[in-house]
């Protein structure tokens, strides 16, 4: 008798849509607020209060714009699909023959003898018509379908929590220190960031943290650059 095994294949996919948009405001909000302090430092002619009320500034402004992008984005999105299987509907409805052929002959790329390929496609149209082409004609499937407010949501949220993580640091540095702290904090954070979400995704854990510490590192220098050079000027 042949042993009963488990299934224990474990998949990623569910975890694309949230935590992409998790992955890009949690670093918006630490890079962008961060390198808003650091420049504003950086210019010698702001007080403790000042710096701290840019980056509240940052963080509310920042945290909107990534909500009200990412529905916008999402919602086109949305939108597409929900018109695709408009139509996809209505060819089910006006030409059933000619929408089953079509399903068949998309088996039949796939490997399945013509025969097998009809079948099939019968039974899953018996099923659910629409479901079987919106998954295996269009590409669209419950798992991948897109979901503006749980973006717009988790892009925000995200944000305003990355964002914070420079403000505090910022409030508990000294003046004198306050770049310095930021800059630190706000790399290991970032270098935090991108390995957890390398490893979550299934990807190179080291590569992720090289790849978003070296463009956080890059945009702070840059805006520290600007300050200093407004910060003489003026």
């Amino acid at each position: 008798m042949i042993p009963r095994t488990r299934h224990s294949e474990r998949h990623r996919l569910d975890r694309i849509g949230w935590l992409r948009a998790a992955v890009l405001g949690a670093n918006d909000g630490i890079l962008s607020t961060a390198s808003l302090l650091v420049g504003v430092a950086a210019a010698g002619r702001a007080g403790p209060g000042d710096i701290m009320i840019a980056g509240v500034a940052g963080l509310v402004a920042g945290a909107m714009s990534m909500a009200a992008g990412e529905y916008v984005s999402v919602r086109s999105q949305a939108d597409s699909e929900k018109a695709e299987l408009a139509t996809e509907s209505r060819e089910l409805r006006d030409d059933p023959d000619g929408e089953h052929k079509e399903l068949t002959e998309i088996y039949v790329r796939r490997g399945l003898d013509r025969e097998l390929a009809d079948r099939v496609a019968g039974q899953l149209m018996a099923h659910d018509a629409l479901e079987a082409h919106a998954r295996d004609e269009l590409g669209l499937s419950v798992t991948m379908a897109a979901r503006p407010l749980q973006a717009a949501a988790a892009s925000a949220l995200s944000f305003a929590s990355g964002a914070l993580l420079p403000i505090v640091a910022a409030a508990l540095a000294g003046h004198e220190s306050v770049t310095v702290v930021t800059v630190a904090v706000s790399l290991v954070a970032l270098a935090i960031l991108g390995g957890v979400s390398a490893w979550t995704g299934g990807a190179g854990i080291a590569r992720g943290v090289v790849r978003v510490v070296f463009w956080g590192a890059a945009a702070m220098a840059l805006t520290a650059s600007v300050g200093r050079l407004f910060g003489v000027a003026a």
